[in-house]
């Protein structure tokens, strides 16, 4: 990793419009940018968008600027299971600077993203942060402090977590320790988030879980087109989109039982872990780690029976411990049609249409190949033909699930966005994407 740190001079204008865009597995460290500058006007209009996998952390942005605005404009866009660290935008900024954040994770897959400060200890001025990880799929993120010990100045946050599916998502601070009249607005904060703390003088909360506290009404979240649908639309000649079903995860082989075995897989096994996989202090792969470990050691949903694979052995034995020795594997077939509109072929419902159970398997990021499988209770399995709308011709074998029984999901999941309805009032089905495995009882 590279550090850079790029001052920037009195009374001037900066502009960097690009920073590491399209890059595989970036590994990168921006130090400083605008340091104690005076009077200027900042603008960083986009760093590391679109890239796959890999780390990166920026260290400092604007610290101690006196008067003058500030603007990022993006961070990390359109990017593939990122390790990402912002540790401190416009710090013990003074004399009415103006700072905005416009976009941060937007539309990410799996991100995994640190914001520690926004605007700590800053006197008089505005502070805007617009967007964090809308459109983001699942991820692990966290937002530390915004605004804390700040005085007599204007805050506002616009947007956090509206993803289409939900990760683990933490806000901290908001406005801890302010002091004067400073006045602080979130406008919206997305469902199954956790907020642990803020300043309760002059803060308002226009919209909380997608809840809009003056109109009364749910806010529809962003739901990929295809991600959801109703068992109906599983029948042949029916047209629907597909979403993007592709495995966009870095490509790793299963280890042989004899080795995954032996090797240490605990929270309290983190150091011999990290000697095993030569995971620095700090690093992605220690990330990785520990992320992957919290998943696989969380306590089950009601009704859920779970454990982490870290080979082919120990799936199938998994799947033959909840389902019974008569198991058959289904996944589908290759990505065609993925993001495209498709019509559907011929159908074949599992074990003559019953409501059975199954397991179903989704890799988990990890410096080997890993799954996370998990029994799912009262569904129906379906293998279809899909096929190209103009040629009619087969381009895919699909396998989809449909959720018979959705009683015990929140009412914020995102299939009752998309499909207008809530728990336990209809069922909800979605694709089986590359590399997920589901198992069935053989018929």
């Amino acid at each position: 990793m590279v550090p850079v740190q790029l001052p920037v001079p009195e009374n001037s204008k900066a502009t960097i419009n690009s920073y590491d865009k399209l890059v595989n597995v970036p590994n990168l460290g921006f130090t400083t940018y605008d340091s104690a500058a005076n009077n200027h006007k900042l603008s960083f209009s986009s760093y590391d968008n679109e890239t796959n996998s890999g780390s990166q952390s920026f260290n400092s942005y604007g610290k101690r600027v006196r008067s003058g605005n500030s603007d990022f404009i993006n961070y990390a866009a359109d990017s593939n299971i990122l390790q990402s660290t912002f540790t401190g935008y416009g710090e013990l900024g003074t004399g009415a600077a103006n700072d905005s954040f416009r976009s941060y994770s937007f539309n990410g897959n799996n991100p995994r993203s640190s914001f520690k400060t926004y605007g700590a200890a800053s006197v008089s001025g505005t502070d805007t942060f617009v967007s964090y990880r809308n459109r983001a799929n699942v991820g692990d993120d966290s937002f530390q402090s915004y605004g804390s010990k700040s005085k007599s100045g204007a805050t506002s946050f616009t947007n956090y977590g509206q993803s289409f599916n939900e990760g683990n998502d933490t806000f901290t601070e908001y406005g801890k320790g302010a002091s004067g009249k400073t006045a602080f607005g979130f406008k919206t904060y997305g469902l199954g988030r956790a907020f642990k703390g803020y300043n309760k003088n002059g803060v308002s909360f226009s919209a909380y879980n997608n809840f809009s506290m003056l109109s009364g009404k749910m806010v529809k979240k962003f739901i990929e087109p295809g991600r959801f649908f109703r068992e109906s639309i599983l029948k042949e000649g029916n047209v629907m989109v597909m979403p993007d079903i592709r495995d966009k995860m870095l490509s790793r082989t299963f280890l042989p039982l004899s080795i995954s075995s032996k090797l240490p897989f605990s929270s309290s096994s983190l150091d011999d872990i990290k000697e095993v996989f030569h995971a620095r202090e700090g690093s992605a792969t220690e990330r990785v780690i520990i992320n992957a470990l919290g998943e696989c050691e969380r306590a089950p949903s009601v009704g859920e029976t779970k454990r982490c694979v870290g080979s082919a052995e120990g799936m199938i034995e998994f799947a033959v411990y909840v389902l019974g020795p008569n198991v058959v594997v289904k996944t589908t077939e290759n990505v065609n049609g993925s993001k495209g509109t498709v019509m559907i072929g011929k159908v074949h419902v599992m074990d003559g249409g019953k409501v059975t159970k199954s397991v179903s398997c989704h890799q988990s990021l990890y410096p080997y190949l890993l799954y996370y499988c998990h029994s799912i209770p009262k569904v129906r399995v379906y293998e279809t033909e899909i096929l190209d709308l103009d040629t009619k011709s087969k381009i895919n074998h699909g396998v989809a699930i449909c959720h018979i029984d959705t009683s015990s999901w929140g009412p914020e999941h995102g299939a009752f966005s998309a499909l207008g309805s809530g728990p336990g009032k209809i069922e909800v089905c979605h694709w089986i994407f590359e590399n997920d495995m589901k198992w069935t009882i053989a018929t």
